[in-house]
């Protein structure tokens, strides 16, 4: 093959490979985001902020149901990494082999949970009558092909731990394209409103969860997937439980927290709720670029411990981090100073709704360098196989600073803001980062230790 699509992650130069591993998985981000940037764009110029605000209201809480599952991509992620390092054959195949049904069951439980209950979700979240229907009927439709990022995530995650993350990013340029096409010909043509930008993510994603299995079935070596030989292997089973579980408990606790916010955020209104939609899909932009560095952390960290590199291990994490803040530092001041322009591209009808967009950019772009340093700090600690540790951090620093914000200063008359309640974010970053950076020090060191014996 002339293009080397995979990464030696325990030999050679770590900040050329580091940074050759990355830039994939950041340009990858890239190109998901416009599946839902291309829906609120759409929707946007030809349904109005009502769309917008339909579309974006979702995200919290289809967030909050799916991340769950999405982590145990993580944990099969880390269980190949370590056992490339490791050199363990077998335990390559039973852990590839298990981790592709687990996608699966994972997708047939949330199909029937967010097909079911999509509109009583929403209802929770006090979301306004002239947009809830709108919602609904995205949210269904939705979750109706969630199979299709189930199987997509897990084996992106498989292909990342053996070192690729370029074939990942050209299924989705790919399926990218599809989508866009797929959007304008759904809401310009058959005037299908957010049921056409949902019926596009989901066609496009069923193409890239496609492509991303035939790639599995093609490769030569440990990490080739037979469809004949997928089974649960209990060993590897337990394995992705035990690393992913936390993970996806920590994003559905994070995603709590953001549906009380979501929801902080309804009850002043749909144009603060447009605002801030679009303000958001903005800030995916950010988070992809940053959160690149979390995933090269997670496996790079993975295949050294499996190889006992442990010097090189935490050359990796010292490296994610120093990058990721100078990444993050650029990153964010170009979106505060492009802020409004970017704002009313998404919301061409209502400078009022570009007006709270931008109290949210102005408020979360100029920290969000530490968002980045705080993943990088989670990846590594469960690259190390350490799961349970970072979650109870998270769910401490992130859920509980946000939702105590929310339950004491932000109910004074006075902090009854948005600007008092995105200043919670911040706050919530610096804490997690701290804890969880002396907490990969102690494992670190334990497990160095351990090792030395």
């Amino acid at each position: 093959m002339a293009l080397r699509r995979t990464v030696d992650m325990t030999r050679g130069p770590l900040f050329r490979n580091i940074i050759s591993y990355t830039i994939p998985i950041m340009l990858t981000g890239f190109l998901q985001l416009l599946f839902n940037a291309a829906d609120l764009i759409i929707v946007g110029q030809f349904c109005g902020s009502i769309s917008v605000a339909a579309v974006g209201s979702t995200s919290a809480i289809t967030n909050l149901i799916v991340n769950l599952f999405i982590g145990l991509s993580v944990g099969s992620g880390v269980a190949v990494a370590q056992a490339i390092g490791a050199n363990d054959q077998e335990k390559i195949h039973r852990a590839i082999h298990t981790a592709i049904p687990t996608a699966l069951v994972g997708g047939v439980i949330l199909t029937f949970i967010g097909v079911t209950f999509s509109e009583t979700f929403l209802k929770w979240m006090g979301t306004p009558d002239n947009v809830l229907s709108l919602s609904a009927i995205y949210m269904k439709i939705y979750f109706a092909g969630i199979v299709f990022i189930m199987i997509y995530n897990f084996c992106a995650a498989i292909l990342r731990a053996a070192g690729d993350t370029k074939s990942p990013l050209v299924f989705l340029a790919i399926t990218g394209v599809i989508n866009v096409a797929l959007n304008v010909i759904f809401v310009t043509v058959f005037d299908l409103n957010v049921a056409g930008v949902a019926l596009a993510t989901t066609i496009s994603q069923a193409v890239a969860a496609i492509l991303v299995l035939l790639a599995l079935i093609k490769r030569t070596d440990a990490c080739k997937l037979q469809l004949s030989k997928i089974r649960f292997y209990k060993e590897e089973l337990w394995q992705i439980v035990k690393i992913g579980l936390p993970a996806g408990v920590q994003g559905s606790l994070f995603s709590i927290s953001n549906v009380i916010i979501q929801s902080s955020i309804n009850s002043f209104g749909e144009v603060v709720m447009s605002g801030n939609a679009a303000a958001l899909n903005i800030e995916g932009f950010m988070f992809v670029g940053l959160n690149a560095f979390h995933q090269t952390a997670l496996n790079f960290t993975g295949q050294n411990i499996g190889a006992k590199q442990y010097k090189r291990a935490k050359k990796v994490f010292l490296l994610c981090l120093g990058c990721v803040f100078v990444i993050g530092v650029i990153i964010s001041i170009g979106v505060y100073l492009a802020a409004e322009y970017l704002l009313k591209i998404y919301l061409p009808d209502s400078a009022d709704a570009v007006a709270f967009g931008l109290v949210r950019l102005k408020y979360l772009c100029l920290a969000y360098f530490l968002l980045g340093m705080m993943d990088v700090s989670g990846g590594s600690l469960r690259g190390m196989g350490v799961s349970v540790t970072p979650t109870v951090i998270s769910v401490l620093g992130i859920c509980g600073v946000r939702i105590g914000w929310i339950y004491t200063v932000f109910q004074i008359p006075e902090f009854h803001t948005p600007e008092c309640l995105y200043l919670s974010y911040a706050i919530s970053w610096v804490i997690t980062f701290t804890a969880q950076t002396v907490a990969y020090f102690i494992t670190y060191n334990k497990k160095k230790k351990i090792n030395s014996k």
